[in-house]
């Protein structure tokens, strides 16, 4: 393969196919409460349009999930993936109680998704213990979207790069794994952007990383500004060059979850150039392979690297 998939990672880890299984809690974003507004491409889901509902407890979900994903793959091992909103966002009791029923049943990780400026050393602790009395991994997922800090300020992220690089280290130092998810075609980023933040994910050790193609949701703030011409996305052509360049600088050990997202047509006004996710992905591993460019074949800048050419 021209890129290190995360499914190849599971594999070789765990010697079988593993699934993950979303659960949904009864948490929000801070971003989303006060007068703050949200991010402004955040629709009332946030990330969980395909979870179960939150009205069953965090066993259930997982049980419900395991009894379908199970007997339609015939699936042995298990991921349970907090995937909606900000996780850490909730009392410390609550949270830890949510991990511990997580723990006790017959999964191999937990995966959490929160915000960089929701990080908190009494949160790492708690999933600390976890992973060592179950003796289970542990990833957390840090939605950066761009390491270009104009871009977070216009889609309102109510955090910067700084509190992004701050809460990695953090989790790092944990020996947790680490996975950001990154939107590579936000209107005000250009190839600078993608190349930076490509730099920026491999300089803090990320483990594994998230690429999505920006997604227009109705009643979003985006949507209005979207309809209204107030800026444009690129081509999908220029997206596919974009994941190739981010592909070819960023550091071969880290495993792509994906390349490329999907949403539900029903809630979005533009979805991935009117293209299905998988067509997209095909074709940019073809251009890969007809080009022979591969995973961190431009990964040459860190380890005193950068400056080589002032020795040559």
């Amino acid at each position: 393969m021209r890129y290190y998939k995360y499914s190849e990672y599971l594999l070789s880890l765990y010697g079988e196919k593993v699934y993950k299984l979303p659960i949904s809690i009864p948490v929000s974003c801070p971003n989303r409460l006060g007068n703050t507004g949200g991010c402004t491409y955040c629709g009332s889901e946030g990330a969980g349009f395909e979870n179960i509902s939150g009205v069953f407890s965090v066993r259930e979900q997982i049980e419900k999930n395991m009894d379908y994903i199970g007997k339609k793959y015939k699936a042995k091992k298990f991921i349970a993936y907090f995937q909606n909103f900000t996780n850490t966002y909730l009392p410390l009791s609550e949270f830890k109680k949510f991990m511990n029923e997580a723990a006790k049943c017959d999964i191999v990780e937990i995966s959490i998704s929160t915000r960089p400026d929701c990080i908190r050393k009494e949160y790492l602790d708690v999933l600390d213990d976890i992973k060592k009395t179950y003796g289970i991994e542990i990833t957390i997922e840090l939605g950066l979207q761009s390491a270009n800090y104009h871009s977070l300020i216009k889609t309102n992220r109510g955090h910067t790069l700084g509190e992004y690089i701050e809460s990695a280290i953090l989790i790092k130092s944990y020996g947790f794994k680490l996975c950001t998810h990154i939107i590579l075609n936000l209107p005000w980023d250009d190839m600078t952007d993608v190349i930076e933040s490509a730099k920026i994910v491999s300089a803090l050790k990320n483990d594994f990383i998230k690429l999505h193609a920006l997604y227009i949701e109705k009643n979003t703030v985006m949507e209005k500004q979207f309809l209204n011409n107030e800026f444009e996305i690129c081509s999908v052509s220029e997206y596919k060059e974009r994941v190739i360049t981010f592909l070819r600088y960023v550091s071969p050990n880290i495993a792509f979850e994906r390349i490329i997202g999907r949403a539900p047509k029903e809630n979005t006004v533009f979805a991935n150039w009117g293209m299905s996710w998988w067509k997209i992905h095909d074709e940019i591993v073809l251009e890969m392979e007809e080009k022979n460019f591969s995973q961190g074949d431009l990964f040459n800048y860190l380890g005193g690297k950068g400056v080589k050419k002032f020795f040559d």
